[in-house]
Order: structure tokens, then sequence, then C-alpha cells
């Protein structure tokens, strides 16, 4: 079984089987988590069978909102398809008169005058910092001199290369995972040396931190887990 797949189950495992807010341990039986109160989604039933078949086929899982959303655009564009149609037909049977207005030809040009549009500069996005370098998500870079807390997706020894963690960082980003880097751990105290470590958030408190283990679990990273890092 491939790396993927294992952290595949591994996911599908931790959405049927901890809290998705805190993390914590769950039964199938609870509707509400004993650690932070969270209302519970259930594990039996056409949701949870679509959300395993969407973990099993794409290794993350944007939530059990989807669904609703997915059946509200469906019943939007059916919908819109309606409208499009009666106006269409309506058209097609209503017959065209053209009038000219009193004193003026058909054909006729008219002068056209623009007015100039005013804009509110306060409005406009700031332009980045000159030289500033804006990296995209996959490639964040822990910010120089700050200690704080992250959620650590999977670890590579140095010895398989940089282009594994690299994968895996690009994987997590499609995932929609925020603020997805590699951080070298020999550069940091709270680490232990050796290893491409694939980060998800910077966050200032283990609290924050703990907070969003849930998420990355269900976007496929089964074994991910909050970390201080430190220089």
């Amino acid at each position: 079984m491939t790396s993927e797949a294992a952290e595949r189950r591994l996911a599908i495992a931790a959405a049927d089987t901890t809290c998705p807010r805190c993390g914590a341990a769950r039964a199938a039986s609870d509707r509400y988590c004993l650690d932070c109160g969270f209302r519970l989604p259930v594990v039996a039933g056409t949701v949870p069978g679509l959300r395993r078949g969407w973990l099993r086929r794409l290794g993350w899982y944007p939530g059990d909102w989807v669904w609703v959303s997915l059946l509200t655009l469906l019943v939007a564009a059916g919908g819109a398809a309606a409208a499009i149609a009666i106006t269409t037909n309506k058209r097609a049977n209503k017959p065209i008169v053209l009038t000219a207005a009193p004193g003026l030809a058909v054909g006729e040009p008219r002068s056209a005058v623009s007015t100039p549009q005013v804009v509110n500069t306060a409005t406009l996005p700031a332009a980045p910092e000159p030289g500033a370098a804006v990296r995209p998500n996959g490639r964040t870079a822990w910010p120089t001199g700050v200690s704080g807390w992250t959620i650590v997706l999977v670890s590579y020894p140095k010895v398989s290369g940089r282009s594994t963690a690299l994968s895996a960082a690009t994987r997590a980003a499609k995932a929609n995972l925020r603020q997805v880097g590699i951080i070298d751990s020999g550069g940091f105290a709270s680490l232990q040396p050796g290893y491409f470590v694939v980060f998800s958030g910077i966050y200032g408190s283990k609290l924050n931190a703990d907070a969003a283990v849930s998420t990355a679990r269900q976007a496929g990273f089964g074994g991910a887990y909050s970390r201080q890092i430190t220089r």
C-alpha cells in the first residue's frame, strides 16, 4: 500500500473517530464532543458514506456543508436554465416594432457624451513593498526570527530528498490548507535535525494550533499534530 493510500485511510479513520474541532477521540454513538462540546457529525448514513468516498478518492474533505452547497447550486442552475428558456420563447413569439422619436430620423447618429468616472483611490489595494517576495501557498517560508506554533503534516528524512517534501506541500495546498511550507529541521532548536518538515499555519499559541489539527487530518494528513517552533 502506498503512503498516500495509507494517509487517506488514516484521514477516513480520523473523520469517524475524532472531533473535527479539537481532535479528541469520539465514539460512533456520541452526538457531542466530551472535551469541547462541539456537535459531532454522524458516522452512519448517506452523508458519512459520501464523506468517506470523497476522502478515499481525493485525500481531503471540505466538510459536510459541501453537499448542501452542491444541491443548492444544482437547483439554482436548473431555475436559471428554465428562466432563460421561457424568456427566449417569449422573445421568439413577440413581433419587433421600430418607432422613431419625434424630430429624429431613424438611423440618425446621436452624439455620445461621456461622463468621466471618479475613482476613490482610498479603496485601492496597497502595493507590496519594493523587493518583497510573495510566495504561493505550498512554498510559505517560516518568518525569520519568529517563534510560535504550527501543525506538522508530515516529516521526511533529508536523505529522501526535498522533492518528496515539496510534493506533499503541493498536495496540502491543493487541499486548501493555509500557510503550507517546508522547514529544514536543522535550523530550529525545537526540532530534531535531519528532516524536511511540511507544516501548515503559523500560530501564536498551542490552543490555536490544536484547534486546526482535525482540519489537517481530514484533509488527508492523518498523522498531523501541533508543534512548537523555536530558533
